[in-house]
């Protein structure tokens, strides 16, 4: 039964990618799974209760990918101390596991690419698009360094390359772009803390 609800998520968030969220029914999703939509209802109760557990899963996910790096999964408000001790380190290392993540990972990707094409559509998932990916995320990494500048030249180079990856025919040349980038910030930053 476990097995059915995930991957009742997994079709459904990857017909929301290739589709959009307005365009996808129950019905839709039940065929990608291979079953009726009177059996998806025994799990799910409606088009929106999927979507919530998609975005819960997001949300459990990131937080995961948080505590294996190091860096907190909440807020500075709700986590004032775990701000305070997370490291250079760790926040780099926690940027390259979410750049793969978001690329690679086929749920997450096509939540990603859910969010890139509905934001034009729907307030919710523009918001949710800069939760997730824009303002989200520069904020979070301002947070951890003590400064939006910082962040956005830590983060900006990321943001694009997410758009770079989806087209790029060689795939691991953008890792590389990536770690160049990380590794330059790290001794950018290095530089700086020794000035």
């Amino acid at each position: 039964m476990g097995d059915t609800k995930q991957r009742i998520l997994a079709e459904a968030v990857r017909l929301f990618a290739q589709e959009g969220y307005e365009a996808v029914t129950v019905e839709d999703i039940a065929q990608a799974v291979g079953i009726k939509a009177p059996s998806l209802y025994k799990h799910y109760k409606s088009k929106r209760d999927i979507f919530d557990h998609i975005l819960q899963k997001m949300e459990q996910n990131d937080a995961n990918n948080a505590e294996e790096c190091s860096v907190p999964a909440g807020t500075i408000d709700t986590m004032p101390e775990a701000y305070e001790q997370s490291s250079l380190e760790d926040l780099l290392a926690f940027c390259k596991v979410q750049f793969q993540y978001w690329t690679e990972d086929e749920f997450a990707s096509s939540f990603r690419k859910m969010l890139t094409i509905e934001q034009y559509r729907s307030e919710e998932m523009n918001a949710l698009y800069h939760q997730y990916l824009g303002s989200g995320p520069l904020d979070y990494v301002a947070d951890l360094l003590g400064s939006k500048e910082a962040a956005l030249a830590l983060y900006g180079p990321m943001y694009l390359l997410y758009s770079v990856y989806d087209v790029a025919d060689n795939k691991e040349a953008v890792f590389d772009l990536l770690d160049r980038h990380i590794q330059q910030y790290q001794t950018q930053k290095k530089g700086e803390n020794h000035e």
